[in-house]
């Protein structure tokens, strides 16, 4: 849906099934619920609003409306027998019960909202000084060499895979959130996290959610073995220029295995890891007790050992691979990364004090690994806060906000959401407080300049009746999300 999808109350949907319902079928679910409100829709209607989606209430009783997963498959075979039978359709709407007015859903396929919200765009793309590069829909498309400037000015969401930025971290079966936090903190440590989202990839996700095309980074922390169908989808990941990193996984591929040594079960070992300016570099880890062994080694391997325990046999412990024509690449590990001295598998002193020594070490051979695939561990300045601007193209439309505004502020000019208040001012003061929760909005026009904007270029391309009259435009803010709630 795009993420267009609001649903009052704070709900979050987690599936959308389409149905063709007809009238017998409506007649049952409306002695199981109620509540649920009927109505007819002819065929031609029909084919506007198309496909009908199904949602279920709490009743003042507190019972869910909603069918339960038990009724579901039994349901969906009566529905499709049914529908075969004829062509009416009809949608079925749920109605509020005592909690406020019931609102329209409207969604991406809706024609009106999306010729209103692609000529708003427009017209901000028209008035902005800087041209906003086209995201490729596929993915996969190259951008013009034009857009090379502007990704040099710091857009760093975007690489070269087309990927969104987003990190996964699987952890095959386990749910515990403490291992999660665990791999996030130490990643979070080391990236720029402005640029990058971190979730969690459970077991029932791998082969259900589209994560291999959304996904930039793949976190393999698990040492339970991988299963065959989970392999084979971290290999279709691969496949289209996805990066995987294992921390002490048990993730393989291309000729490379893992063999145990005895005694080395998370046990504190010396590495000595290959830097990318061909240097060397010591420290101490936690390692898994196995290490990387090549089935068939020859001069065409595309295994390269990054690094290796500081022992006779110089085992390897972390290896660089490459996969496919697409860019694919995979860092493996069977040292902790993710593991510092407050694990509970340090047992001895001497242990804690390797470990302490080596911290800084862990990161900087970390973000080096994550650098090497692509992901950027700059850490940047964060701008400050500026004020807000109450802009609007036409001057009556202004008047009357401000005129509205007297009566729904206190006071002291102030507004107050649960997550921010706004401050209503006429002009820019040099002593201004701006925090996160508390931002100024100025709403003289005169003081606005802008070298990113342009209220007259923006006036000039505005083609709609209502929408986008009135603007709040802030050149640095915290989240527009808070600013606008409530």
């Amino acid at each position: 849906m795009e993420d267009r999808l609001q649903m009052d109350n704070g709900m979050v949907p987690h599936k959308i099934v389409s149905v063709h319902l007809q009238e017998s079928t409506l007649k049952e679910l409306a002695q199981v619920a109620p509540s649920v409100k009927e109505q007819s829709v002819s065929s031609t209607q029909m084919d506007e609003v198309t496909p009908a989606a199904t949602f279920g209430t709490t009743d003042k009783s507190g019972l869910g409306v909603a069918e339960s997963a038990g009724q579901g498959e039994e349901e969906k075979s009566k529905l499709e027998k049914e529908s075969e039978d004829g062509n009416e359709s009809t949608s079925v709407s749920d109605k509020d019960t005592g909690a406020g007015e019931h609102h329209h859903l409207h969604l991406s396929s809706c024609h009106e909202c999306l010729q209103l919200e692609n000529s708003t765009i427009e017209s901000v793309r028209f008035a902005s000084a800087e041209d906003i590069p086209d995201l490729p829909d596929d993915g996969n498309s190259k951008l013009e060499e034009k857009n090379d400037d502007c990704l040099a000015r710091g857009i760093k969401r975007l690489n070269l895979a087309g990927k969104p930025p987003n990190i996964l971290i699987y952890l095959g079966s386990e749910t515990a959130k403490v291992k999660f936090e665990q791999v996030k903190s130490v990643l979070e440590e080391c990236l720029d996290t402005d640029s990058y989202t971190i979730y969690q990839l459970r077991e029932e996700q791998v082969l259900q959610a589209p994560w291999v095309n959304n996904a930039l980074l793949l976190i393999v922390a698990t040492e339970e073995p991988i299963s065959e169908e989970n392999h084979k989808q971290f290999m279709n990941f691969l496949s289209k220029g996805g990066k995987i990193l294992g921390f002490s996984s048990s993730f393989t591929f291309d000729g490379i295995q893992i063999k145990k040594r005895k005694n080395r079960l998370k046990t504190v070992c010396e590495l000595v890891v290959s830097k990318m300016d061909s240097t060397e570099v010591k420290l101490n880890l936690l390692v898994s007790g196995c290490v990387f062994e090549e089935v068939m080694k020859d001069s065409t391997s595309k295994v390269k050992t990054l690094s290796r325990l500081n022992n006779a046999d110089k085992d390897p412990v972390i290896v660089y691979l490459t996969y496919g024509d697409s860019g694919g690449e995979a860092v493996l590990s069977q040292a902790h990364f993710e593991l510092d001295i407050n694990s509970m598998d340090v047992q001895t002193e001497e242990d804690f004090n390797l470990l302490k020594i080596s911290n800084t070490k862990r990161y900087e051979v970390l973000k080096e690994i994550l650098v090497s695939l692509g992901l950027s561990c700059e850490l940047n300045e964060t701008p400050m806060l500026t004020p807000i601007y109450l802009l609007s193209s036409d001057e009556e439309i202004h008047l009357a906000f401000l005129k509205w505004l007297e009566g729904n502020v206190d006071a002291e000019g102030l507004r107050a959401s649960s997550k921010v208040s706004l401050k209503f001012i006429s002009s820019c003061e040099s002593k201004m407080e701006i925090t996160p929760s508390l931002m100024p909005v100025i709403t003289e026009m005169e003081s606005f300049s802008s070298e990113h904007f342009s209220l007259k270029t923006y006036q000039q391309n505005l083609q709609t009746k209502k929408l986008g009259k009135i603007l709040l435009f802030a050149a640095v803010t915290t989240t527009t999300m808070n600013l606008l709630d409530g």
